[in-house]
């Protein structure tokens, strides 16, 4: 490794130190998202995940959905691969205007990432005991975490501020980033103020919604255009949307942001760990019905 590239590894991983909520929803969101997403697998999709999940997960997806940011020091070429900037203020997302790294390498985004790990699932998942060039077990394991971040609004944030990273507030007391708070807080005043701090009853209010409050939304969530397998294209312009109307608005560098940030901000991350978990099982259920055709066939 050259000095130069050692140094800007270097200097991203402090980067990534310093910023604490940048590269994903948090345990609780991705563990959210992944146990909604069970709910509505097939029984082959359920087949196929347990079978390509480590032995460490014991057949429960929502258990591996935090592991791409665990990794991501280890896999530091995965880092680019959780978000997706835009320019900013002008509040739209285009794949091949945005997807790209810092150094300008095309596809490397979440969108990016979507796509190619579902590629890589749909294209190489016949028998899970066959040779495949790739490594499926992480494929799912990244497409599942990255289906969780794009539904993130500042995950396709504005270049400008990092995706709010670099706006400093308070969220009541408490000194953060305006990322940071999308990431982990809100879900955390949640979880304190509503759910007596159980994660497994916030999932359970989730559901319900979906059942009831969301039920006539649930199959456009689902629908992809095209009857393609997977369109995050969709997700990422809805979440910055989002971000313009709702994670922006009222959080100004310095701003201390509290009740009435909080109860009217809580309902949108709520509805896209829903979203996130509902699309992520319509991908795996595709993904899996179109192998399993095959396999028959």
């Amino acid at each position: 490794m050259g000095g130069s590239e050692g140094f800007l590894i270097g200097k991203a991983l402090i980067l990534l130190l310093l910023v604490p909520g940048i590269l994903g929803w948090g345990k609780e969101g991705h563990y959210a998202i992944c146990k909604i997403a069970e709910k509505y697998l097939t029984e082959d999709s359920l087949a196929a995940v347990k079978q390509l999940l480590p032995e460490s997960a014991e057949g429960d997806l929502a258990v591996v959905c935090p592991w791409a940011d665990e990794v991501r020091f280890h896999y530091h070429w995965s880092s680019a691969l959780h978000y997706v900037d835009t320019p900013d203020f002008k509040c739209n997302y285009k794949y091949c205007r945005d997807c790209h790294d810092t150094y300008g390498h095309k596809d490397r985004c979440v969108t990016g990432a979507i796509y190619n790990y579902t590629m890589q699932l749909a294209s190489s998942y016949e028998d899970i005991k066959s040779e495949s060039k790739y490594n499926l077990t992480e494929a799912l394991m990244f497409l599942s975490h990255f289906v969780g971040d794009v539904h993130q609004p500042l995950h396709v944030g504005f270049t400008g501020d990092l995706g709010g990273n670099t706006i400093v507030v308070r969220w009541y007391r408490r000194k953060t980033n305006l990322h940071h708070v999308w990431d982990t807080m809100i879900i955390d005043s949640a979880l304190k103020t509503f759910y007596d701090s159980d994660l497994a009853i916030m999932i359970q209010a989730i559901q319900k919604n979906i059942t009831y409050g969301w039920s006539n939304d649930k199959p456009s969530w689902e629908h992809c255009v095209r009857n393609d397998t997977v369109c995050p294209d969709l997700y990422a312009s809805e979440s910055v949307s989002l971000a313009c109307k709702f994670a922006y608005r009222n959080a100004t560098p310095g701003s201390t942001l509290q009740d009435d940030y909080f109860l009217s901000r809580l309902p949108i991350v709520e509805k896209r760990l829903a979203q996130a978990g509902v699309r992520l099982a319509a991908t795996l259920n595709r993904i899996f019905a179109t192998q399993a055709k095959i396999a028959e066939a």
